[in-house]
Protein backbone atom coordinates (compact mmCIF):
# COMPACT_ATOMS: atom_id res chain seq x y z
CA UNK A 1 0.00 0.00 0.00
CA UNK A 2 0.96 3.50 -1.22
CA UNK A 3 0.71 6.91 0.21
CA UNK A 4 1.83 8.21 -3.05
CA UNK A 5 4.11 8.00 -5.81
CA UNK A 6 7.77 6.77 -3.62
CA UNK A 7 10.26 7.96 -6.00
CA UNK A 8 8.93 11.18 -6.33
CA UNK A 9 11.69 13.43 -4.98
CA UNK A 10 10.56 15.28 -1.89
CA UNK A 11 11.72 18.84 -1.21
CA UNK A 12 10.43 19.87 2.19
CA UNK A 13 11.41 18.44 5.74
CA UNK A 14 9.06 19.28 8.59
CA UNK A 15 9.50 18.30 12.10
CA UNK A 16 6.72 16.98 14.00
CA UNK A 17 6.85 16.88 18.00
CA UNK A 18 4.77 13.57 19.45
CA UNK A 19 5.80 11.95 22.66
CA UNK A 20 7.69 8.09 22.66
CA UNK A 21 4.93 6.52 23.25
CA UNK A 22 2.78 7.92 20.01
CA UNK A 23 5.28 7.73 17.94
CA UNK A 24 5.50 3.85 18.95
CA UNK A 25 1.59 3.77 18.80
CA UNK A 26 2.08 5.90 14.94
CA UNK A 27 4.36 3.05 13.75
CA UNK A 28 2.93 0.24 14.71
CA UNK A 29 -0.55 1.51 13.02
CA UNK A 30 1.82 2.72 9.47
CA UNK A 31 3.38 -1.49 9.97
CA UNK A 32 0.07 -3.00 10.19
CA UNK A 33 -1.13 -0.91 7.08
CA UNK A 34 1.95 -1.34 4.94
CA UNK A 35 3.72 1.82 4.93
CA UNK A 36 7.21 1.80 4.99
CA UNK A 37 7.80 5.14 6.75
CA UNK A 38 6.01 7.38 8.74
CA UNK A 39 6.19 10.26 6.43
CA UNK A 40 4.02 7.94 3.98
CA UNK A 41 1.85 7.05 6.64
CA UNK A 42 1.39 10.88 7.49
CA UNK A 43 0.81 11.63 4.20
CA UNK A 44 -1.81 8.96 3.09
CA UNK A 45 -3.62 10.39 5.96
CA UNK A 46 -3.37 13.61 4.60
CA UNK A 47 -4.91 12.92 1.06
CA UNK A 48 -7.53 10.45 3.08
CA UNK A 49 -9.12 13.60 4.74
CA UNK A 50 -9.01 15.70 1.77
CA UNK A 51 -10.96 13.01 0.06
CA UNK A 52 -13.24 12.55 3.11
CA UNK A 53 -14.12 16.14 2.66
CA UNK A 54 -14.86 15.77 -1.35
CA UNK A 55 -17.00 13.12 -0.72
CA UNK A 56 -19.45 14.60 1.71
CA UNK A 57 -19.58 17.15 -0.96
CA UNK A 58 -20.39 14.49 -3.78
CA UNK A 59 -22.77 13.40 -1.30
CA UNK A 60 -24.64 16.16 -0.30
CA UNK A 61 -24.67 18.11 -3.96
CA UNK A 62 -27.09 17.00 -6.55
CA UNK A 63 -25.98 16.17 -10.21
CA UNK A 64 -28.73 18.02 -11.78
CA UNK A 65 -30.07 21.15 -10.43
CA UNK A 66 -33.43 21.80 -8.95
CA UNK A 67 -33.02 25.54 -7.82
CA UNK A 68 -35.91 27.70 -9.10
CA UNK A 69 -36.29 31.41 -9.50
CA UNK A 70 -39.13 32.53 -7.17
CA UNK A 71 -38.98 36.26 -7.54
CA UNK A 72 -37.26 38.34 -9.59
CA UNK A 73 -36.22 42.36 -8.83
CA UNK A 74 -34.19 45.38 -10.22
CA UNK A 75 -31.35 43.77 -8.79
CA UNK A 76 -31.71 40.48 -7.13
CA UNK A 77 -33.14 36.96 -7.15
CA UNK A 78 -35.04 35.08 -4.32
CA UNK A 79 -34.11 31.09 -5.31
CA UNK A 80 -36.32 28.32 -3.84
CA UNK A 81 -34.17 25.67 -3.38
CA UNK A 82 -30.88 23.94 -1.88
CA UNK A 83 -27.99 27.18 -1.53
CA UNK A 84 -25.41 24.04 -2.03
CA UNK A 85 -27.39 23.26 -5.44
CA UNK A 86 -27.13 26.71 -6.11
CA UNK A 87 -23.61 27.35 -4.94
CA UNK A 88 -22.12 24.34 -7.43
CA UNK A 89 -24.61 24.05 -10.06
CA UNK A 90 -25.87 27.49 -11.16
CA UNK A 91 -23.56 30.33 -9.32
CA UNK A 92 -20.24 30.64 -11.30
CA UNK A 93 -16.81 30.60 -9.59
CA UNK A 94 -15.12 33.54 -7.64
CA UNK A 95 -18.80 35.22 -8.65
CA UNK A 96 -19.71 37.18 -5.10
CA UNK A 97 -18.15 39.62 -3.10
CA UNK A 98 -20.10 39.54 -0.63
CA UNK A 99 -21.48 36.38 1.80
CA UNK A 100 -23.78 37.47 4.42
CA UNK A 101 -25.53 34.92 6.32
CA UNK A 102 -26.98 33.41 9.43
CA UNK A 103 -27.31 29.69 9.25
CA UNK A 104 -29.59 27.46 11.16
CA UNK A 105 -27.65 27.60 14.80
CA UNK A 106 -26.55 24.55 16.38
CA UNK A 107 -29.49 24.60 19.16
CA UNK A 108 -30.42 21.91 22.17
CA UNK A 109 -33.92 22.21 21.02
CA UNK A 110 -35.62 21.67 17.53
CA UNK A 111 -37.17 25.40 15.98
CA UNK A 112 -39.60 25.00 12.95
CA UNK A 113 -36.95 26.19 10.89
CA UNK A 114 -34.66 23.13 10.67
CA UNK A 115 -31.65 23.59 13.12
CA UNK A 116 -29.02 21.05 12.93
CA UNK A 117 -27.51 19.36 16.67
CA UNK A 118 -24.75 21.40 17.67
CA UNK A 119 -22.53 18.27 18.32
CA UNK A 120 -22.99 17.12 14.82
CA UNK A 121 -23.16 21.45 13.29
CA UNK A 122 -19.27 21.17 11.87
CA UNK A 123 -20.15 17.85 9.63
CA UNK A 124 -23.27 19.27 8.74
CA UNK A 125 -21.47 22.33 7.72
CA UNK A 126 -18.76 21.15 5.32
CA UNK A 127 -20.25 21.28 1.88
CA UNK A 128 -21.56 24.62 2.82
CA UNK A 129 -17.57 25.60 3.71
CA UNK A 130 -16.53 24.05 0.14
CA UNK A 131 -19.44 25.93 -1.54
CA UNK A 132 -18.55 29.34 -0.09
CA UNK A 133 -14.49 29.06 -0.83
CA UNK A 134 -16.12 28.23 -4.71
CA UNK A 135 -18.28 30.87 -5.29
CA UNK A 136 -16.77 33.54 -3.06
CA UNK A 137 -14.22 36.11 -4.97
CA UNK A 138 -10.59 36.31 -3.77
CA UNK A 139 -10.74 39.65 -2.27
CA UNK A 140 -14.36 39.17 -0.73
CA UNK A 141 -15.81 38.37 2.36
CA UNK A 142 -17.55 35.52 4.51
CA UNK A 143 -20.12 36.56 7.29
CA UNK A 144 -21.58 34.46 9.23
CA UNK A 145 -23.90 35.90 12.12
CA UNK A 146 -23.89 32.66 14.79
CA UNK A 147 -25.63 32.40 17.86
CA UNK A 148 -24.62 30.42 21.07
CA UNK A 149 -25.67 27.13 22.82
CA UNK A 150 -26.19 25.57 25.66
CA UNK A 151 -25.21 21.80 27.04
CA UNK A 152 -28.61 20.34 28.12
CA UNK A 153 -29.35 20.24 31.44
CA UNK A 154 -26.47 22.11 32.40
CA UNK A 155 -25.36 26.11 32.76
CA UNK A 156 -22.62 25.42 30.98
CA UNK A 157 -21.91 26.44 27.15
CA UNK A 158 -21.51 24.31 23.73
CA UNK A 159 -18.10 25.15 21.64
CA UNK A 160 -19.81 24.26 18.38
CA UNK A 161 -19.34 27.98 17.21
CA UNK A 162 -16.46 28.26 17.80
CA UNK A 163 -15.56 24.95 16.91
CA UNK A 164 -16.98 25.96 13.91
CA UNK A 165 -14.82 28.59 13.04
CA UNK A 166 -11.91 26.92 13.89
CA UNK A 167 -12.77 24.40 11.17
CA UNK A 168 -13.47 27.07 8.80
CA UNK A 169 -9.84 28.52 9.31
CA UNK A 170 -7.92 25.21 9.57
CA UNK A 171 -9.13 23.27 6.94
CA UNK A 172 -10.36 25.27 4.53
CA UNK A 173 -7.83 28.28 4.56
CA UNK A 174 -9.73 30.93 5.81
CA UNK A 175 -8.60 34.04 7.51
CA UNK A 176 -10.23 35.55 10.24
CA UNK A 177 -10.33 39.22 9.68
CA UNK A 178 -12.39 40.33 12.76
CA UNK A 179 -14.63 38.67 15.18
CA UNK A 180 -17.43 40.97 16.10
CA UNK A 181 -20.58 40.61 18.41
CA UNK A 182 -24.15 41.46 18.12
CA UNK A 183 -25.45 42.74 21.36
CA UNK A 184 -28.94 42.33 20.73
CA UNK A 185 -30.40 45.00 24.22
CA UNK A 186 -33.78 43.81 23.78
CA UNK A 187 -32.78 40.24 24.10
CA UNK A 188 -34.79 38.92 27.11
CA UNK A 189 -33.41 37.13 30.45
CA UNK A 190 -32.55 33.32 28.94
CA UNK A 191 -32.29 31.02 29.95
CA UNK A 192 -34.42 31.39 32.40
CA UNK A 193 -33.79 28.43 34.11
CA UNK A 194 -29.94 29.71 34.66
CA UNK A 195 -30.82 33.39 34.81
CA UNK A 196 -33.97 34.04 36.90
CA UNK A 197 -34.87 30.73 38.89
CA UNK A 198 -31.38 29.32 39.88
CA UNK A 199 -29.75 32.75 39.20
CA UNK A 200 -26.39 31.50 38.77
CA UNK A 201 -25.41 32.97 34.75
CA UNK A 202 -26.39 36.24 33.24
CA UNK A 203 -28.61 36.55 30.44
CA UNK A 204 -27.48 35.31 26.75
CA UNK A 205 -27.34 38.59 24.76
CA UNK A 206 -24.73 38.36 22.15
CA UNK A 207 -24.31 36.54 18.85
CA UNK A 208 -20.70 35.85 17.38
CA UNK A 209 -20.47 37.22 14.12
CA UNK A 210 -17.60 35.91 12.38
CA UNK A 211 -16.22 38.25 9.45
CA UNK A 212 -13.72 35.85 7.41
CA UNK A 213 -11.98 35.50 4.18
CA UNK A 214 -9.58 34.19 1.45
CA UNK A 215 -7.09 36.13 2.37
CA UNK A 216 -5.60 38.66 5.05
CA UNK A 217 -6.67 41.46 2.49
CA UNK A 218 -10.09 41.28 1.38
CA UNK A 219 -11.04 44.75 -0.06
CA UNK A 220 -12.93 47.00 3.04
CA UNK A 221 -13.27 50.76 4.09
CA UNK A 222 -14.42 51.45 7.59
CA UNK A 223 -14.66 55.25 6.66
CA UNK A 224 -18.42 53.99 5.23
CA UNK A 225 -19.51 52.42 8.18
CA UNK A 226 -18.73 55.71 11.01
CA UNK A 227 -20.37 56.55 14.02
CA UNK A 228 -21.05 60.65 15.39
CA UNK A 229 -19.03 61.49 17.88
CA UNK A 230 -19.53 61.33 21.12
CA UNK A 231 -20.08 64.56 23.18
CA UNK A 232 -17.08 63.97 25.15
CA UNK A 233 -14.77 63.85 21.30
CA UNK A 234 -17.20 66.95 20.15
CA UNK A 235 -16.23 69.14 23.08
CA UNK A 236 -12.29 67.95 22.24
CA UNK A 237 -12.50 68.70 18.69
CA UNK A 238 -14.02 72.47 19.81
CA UNK A 239 -11.62 73.13 22.48
CA UNK A 240 -8.02 71.57 21.00
CA UNK A 241 -6.46 68.58 22.20
CA UNK A 242 -2.59 69.05 23.57
CA UNK A 243 -0.61 66.19 22.84
CA UNK A 244 0.77 64.38 25.40
CA UNK A 245 1.86 61.18 27.00
CA UNK A 246 -0.56 59.24 28.55
CA UNK A 247 0.25 57.01 31.85
CA UNK A 248 -0.15 53.74 29.45
CA UNK A 249 2.95 55.18 27.61
CA UNK A 250 1.01 55.71 24.33
CA UNK A 251 1.98 58.98 23.05
CA UNK A 252 -1.35 60.84 21.53
CA UNK A 253 -0.89 63.31 19.05
CA UNK A 254 -2.40 66.47 18.20
CA UNK A 255 -3.92 64.30 14.86
CA UNK A 256 -6.12 63.08 17.36
CA UNK A 257 -8.52 65.94 17.67
CA UNK A 258 -8.68 66.34 13.74
CA UNK A 259 -12.36 65.95 12.89
CA UNK A 260 -12.53 62.73 10.45
CA UNK A 261 -16.06 62.93 9.95
CA UNK A 262 -17.14 60.10 12.72
CA UNK A 263 -15.59 57.78 14.99
CA UNK A 264 -14.59 54.12 13.79
CA UNK A 265 -17.31 51.75 15.52
CA UNK A 266 -16.04 48.92 17.74
CA UNK A 267 -16.63 45.60 16.85
CA UNK A 268 -19.60 45.37 19.17
CA UNK A 269 -22.24 46.05 17.47
CA UNK A 270 -25.36 47.49 19.28
CA UNK A 271 -28.59 46.55 17.03
CA UNK A 272 -32.32 46.22 19.00
CA UNK A 273 -33.80 42.88 17.58
CA UNK A 274 -37.52 44.52 18.14
CA UNK A 275 -39.89 44.13 14.85
CA UNK A 276 -42.78 42.81 15.75
CA UNK A 277 -45.31 44.98 13.61
CA UNK A 278 -44.64 46.21 9.97
CA UNK A 279 -45.09 45.13 6.24
CA UNK A 280 -43.76 42.33 6.35
CA UNK A 281 -45.35 40.87 9.24
CA UNK A 282 -48.76 42.07 8.37
CA UNK A 283 -48.64 40.71 4.89
CA UNK A 284 -48.15 37.09 6.33
CA UNK A 285 -50.88 37.43 8.49
CA UNK A 286 -52.98 38.92 6.25
CA UNK A 287 -51.88 36.34 3.53
CA UNK A 288 -51.75 33.30 6.39
CA UNK A 289 -48.17 32.61 6.06
CA UNK A 290 -46.27 31.69 8.71
CA UNK A 291 -43.00 34.52 10.20
CA UNK A 292 -40.19 33.55 9.97
CA UNK A 293 -39.23 33.27 13.37
CA UNK A 294 -35.68 34.34 13.41
CA UNK A 295 -34.78 37.00 11.42
CA UNK A 296 -31.99 39.53 12.22
CA UNK A 297 -32.20 43.20 11.90
CA UNK A 298 -31.23 45.16 9.18
CA UNK A 299 -28.99 47.09 10.35
CA UNK A 300 -26.94 43.89 10.58
CA UNK A 301 -26.24 42.81 7.12
CA UNK A 302 -26.39 47.16 6.58
CA UNK A 303 -22.77 47.38 8.34
CA UNK A 304 -21.30 44.53 6.56
CA UNK A 305 -22.85 45.12 3.24
CA UNK A 306 -21.43 49.02 3.37
CA UNK A 307 -18.21 47.69 5.21
CA UNK A 308 -17.09 45.61 2.87
CA UNK A 309 -18.59 45.66 -0.68
CA UNK A 310 -19.07 48.57 -3.21
CA UNK A 311 -23.03 49.59 -4.94
CA UNK A 312 -23.11 47.10 -7.97
CA UNK A 313 -21.61 44.48 -6.36
CA UNK A 314 -22.65 40.79 -5.67
CA UNK A 315 -24.09 39.68 -2.36
CA UNK A 316 -25.09 36.23 -1.82
CA UNK A 317 -27.25 34.97 1.43
CA UNK A 318 -27.46 31.20 0.89
CA UNK A 319 -29.83 30.74 4.06
CA UNK A 320 -31.65 33.62 2.44
CA UNK A 321 -34.70 33.21 5.58
CA UNK A 322 -37.43 36.07 4.86
CA UNK A 323 -34.61 37.90 2.15
CA UNK A 324 -33.35 40.96 4.91
CA UNK A 325 -29.89 40.49 3.45
CA UNK A 326 -31.18 41.02 0.02
CA UNK A 327 -33.88 43.80 0.98
CA UNK A 328 -31.12 46.02 2.10
CA UNK A 329 -28.79 45.05 -0.84
CA UNK A 330 -31.34 46.17 -3.05
CA UNK A 331 -32.08 49.60 -0.96
CA UNK A 332 -27.87 49.94 -1.05
CA UNK A 333 -27.77 49.01 -4.79
CA UNK A 334 -26.25 45.81 -4.77
CA UNK A 335 -27.17 42.95 -6.96
CA UNK A 336 -27.71 39.78 -4.75
CA UNK A 337 -29.03 36.78 -4.54
CA UNK A 338 -31.05 34.93 -1.34
CA UNK A 339 -31.15 30.75 -1.91
CA UNK A 340 -33.76 29.55 0.56
CA UNK A 341 -35.93 26.23 1.19
CA UNK A 342 -39.38 26.71 2.64
CA UNK A 343 -41.39 28.27 -0.16
CA UNK A 344 -43.55 30.24 2.79
CA UNK A 345 -40.72 32.16 3.76
CA UNK A 346 -40.03 33.86 0.39
CA UNK A 347 -43.75 34.17 -0.44
CA UNK A 348 -43.37 36.73 2.70
CA UNK A 349 -40.69 37.94 1.76
CA UNK A 350 -41.92 39.49 -1.45
CA UNK A 351 -43.63 42.16 1.05
CA UNK A 352 -40.33 43.87 1.57
CA UNK A 353 -40.53 44.70 -2.17
CA UNK A 354 -44.13 45.15 -2.87
CA UNK A 355 -44.79 47.38 -0.52
CA UNK A 356 -43.03 50.45 1.64
CA UNK A 357 -41.35 48.97 4.63
CA UNK A 358 -40.42 50.38 8.18
CA UNK A 359 -37.41 48.17 8.16
CA UNK A 360 -35.44 50.30 5.50
CA UNK A 361 -31.74 50.12 6.50
CA UNK A 362 -30.36 53.57 7.58
CA UNK A 363 -29.28 54.59 4.41
CA UNK A 364 -31.98 54.27 2.31
CA UNK A 365 -34.35 56.41 5.10
CA UNK A 366 -31.15 59.08 4.36
CA UNK A 367 -30.71 59.09 0.97
CA UNK A 368 -34.30 60.15 0.26
CA UNK A 369 -33.38 63.49 1.91
CA UNK A 370 -29.60 64.51 1.79
CA UNK A 371 -30.25 67.06 4.22
CA UNK A 372 -31.78 64.51 6.93
CA UNK A 373 -29.65 64.14 10.09
CA UNK A 374 -27.72 60.51 10.09
CA UNK A 375 -30.08 57.81 12.05
CA UNK A 376 -28.46 58.20 15.88
CA UNK A 377 -29.84 55.40 18.66
CA UNK A 378 -28.22 55.17 21.58
CA UNK A 379 -28.58 52.24 23.81
CA UNK A 380 -27.46 52.37 27.16
CA UNK A 381 -25.35 49.68 28.92
CA UNK A 382 -24.45 50.38 32.95
CA UNK A 383 -20.84 50.11 34.23
CA UNK A 384 -20.54 46.54 36.25
CA UNK A 385 -21.72 46.04 39.93
CA UNK A 386 -23.22 49.94 39.56
CA UNK A 387 -25.80 48.90 41.86
CA UNK A 388 -25.22 48.74 45.59
CA UNK A 389 -25.28 45.03 47.09
CA UNK A 390 -25.60 44.48 50.41
CA UNK A 391 -22.84 40.90 50.96
CA UNK A 392 -24.05 40.09 54.24
CA UNK A 393 -27.73 39.26 52.84
CA UNK A 394 -26.49 38.03 48.80
CA UNK A 395 -23.92 35.06 49.18
CA UNK A 396 -22.83 33.08 46.28
CA UNK A 397 -24.69 30.29 45.59
CA UNK A 398 -22.42 27.31 47.12
CA UNK A 399 -24.23 24.40 44.53
CA UNK A 400 -23.68 26.41 41.90
CA UNK A 401 -27.17 26.23 40.86
CA UNK A 402 -26.93 22.39 41.27
CA UNK A 403 -30.05 22.66 42.96
CA UNK A 404 -33.46 24.61 42.78
CA UNK A 405 -34.16 27.11 45.57
CA UNK A 406 -37.30 27.21 47.62
CA UNK A 407 -40.15 28.40 46.12
CA UNK A 408 -40.12 31.74 48.57
CA UNK A 409 -35.92 32.95 47.59
CA UNK A 410 -36.91 32.74 43.23
CA UNK A 411 -37.37 36.03 41.97
CA UNK A 412 -36.06 37.96 44.57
Amino acid sequence: MSGGPLNQTRETTISVRVTAEERQEMELAAKELGFRTLSDYLRFLHNNQNRKVTNVTEKAVPKESTVQVFYKTKLGTMYLGDSLDYMFNVAKEESVDLIMTSPPFGLVRKKQYGNVDADKYCDWFRPFAEGFKRVLKEEGSLVIDIGGSWIPGSPTRSLYHFELLLMLCKEYGFHLCQEHYWWNPAKLPTPAEWVNIRRVRVKDAVNCVWWLSKTPYPKANNRKILSPYSDSMLDLLKNGYQAKERPSGHVISDKFSKNNGGSVPPNLLAIANTESTGNYQDYCRKNGLEIHPARFPAQLPEYFIRFLTNPGDFVLDPFGGSCVTGMVAEQLNRRWAAVELNAGYLQGAIARFETSTSNESSTEKNQSNKKAKPKQVKYEIWAPCSLPVDENKERVIEDGGRNRQPIAEVGR
